[in-house]
């Protein structure tokens, strides 16, 4: 059997298309492949709430009013989280916990970071055409019973697909991080352990099997800070396979910076419009910004 060592899972929950506005997170902790503990933290973001992402996880302004800020939090889970194994599921949680660091002057989490996501596209290969990677998808089929958009719910949920994979492959977490994880200090962002895949030359490419964002669909939206081929490249060399237009497929939004300011207003793209409909469908889509984006892909 394999001998699997302590970690953490993950979940953060956002109150806006910016990941710095985390509103919730999510911790679980796992101790000799068994839930240990689990604590929730309701977090003021100082942003505003959108519509879409209330209708996601259910939190509202009046929730959070009162309660710590970031600035307040990272002190506590930067103890905890400590050289740890942290668990999340895509790369959107460690993405949104570097961004609130930059937004308050924190210091970054100083821990190794590994993608339950990722992972489950290496072990599971033949779950690709059969419904994807969604954490709601994979608990499905692994009869995990979970409240899906509540952070330690989700945050549990991916310990305990982190765990099935372990089971499934034979491969140790320790080998796991080695080979697929991402390390954070208190001066730097979360960064690939081994070296990044090269960036490819051409644009129209489908995404790398082996990039750290397989099996993602991405479509961009707005005026980007870079061109639309150059960050198409990049989206490839990580994994993504890029499109042109939204559909039911598409797992990833990507508005320009300028853009993501004006979604406070009513000025949305047809291509955002479309992508929060689709999400009060149940399509599992993610809306980031561009620096975001390039975050989770260095």
């Amino acid at each position: 059997m394999v001998d699997v060592t302590d970690f953490i899972a993950l979940d953060v929950e956002t109150a806006n298309a910016d990941l710095a506005s985390i509103c919730s997170i999510g911790l679980v902790h796992f101790k000799a492949g068994q839930v240990f503990k689990a604590l929730t933290i309701l977090v003021d973001p100082e942003d505003h709430f959108d519509p879409t992402n209330i209708a996601i996880h259910g939190i509202k302004p009046t929730d959070v009013a009162g309660k710590p800020t970031m600035a307040d939090v990272f002190p506590v889970i930067s103890a905890v989280l400590e050289r740890a194994a942290i668990v999340h599921h895509s790369a959107f949680d460690r993405t949104a916990l570097a961004r609130a660091a930059g937004k308050y002057g924190s210091g970054g989490l100083q821990c190794y970071w590994l993608d339950s996501c990722q992972i489950a596209r290496i072990v599971w290969g033949q779950f690709r055409d059969s419904g994807g990677y969604s954490l709601s998808n994979l608990a499905r089929i692994f009869s995990i019973d979970f409240h899906h958009h509540d952070a330690a719910e989700d945050a549990r949920a991916s310990g305990l697909l982190l765990l099935r994979a372990i089971a499934d492959s034979g491969i140790s977490l320790q080998q796991m991080v080695d080979e697929y994880g991402y390390e954070s200090t208190v001066n730097t962002t979360p960064k690939r352990i081994r070296p990044p895949i090269s960036r490819p030359n051409k644009v129209a490419l489908p995404g790398n099997l082996t990039g750290p964002l397989a099996g993602e669909t991405i479509v961009f939206t707005g005026s980007l800070q870079v061109s639309r081929a150059l960050a198409a490249a990049d989206a490839a060399a990580a994994g993504c396979n890029v499109m042109d237009s939204v559909t039911k497929k598409t797992t990833i939004l990507v508005l320009g910076d300028q853009d993501l300011q004006l979604t406070r207003g009513q000025e949305k793209s047809s291509k955002h419009r479309k992508a929060e409909d689709l999400i009060a469908r149940g399509v599992a889509i993610r809306i980031v910004g561009e620096s975001d984006f390039m975050l989770m892909i260095r």
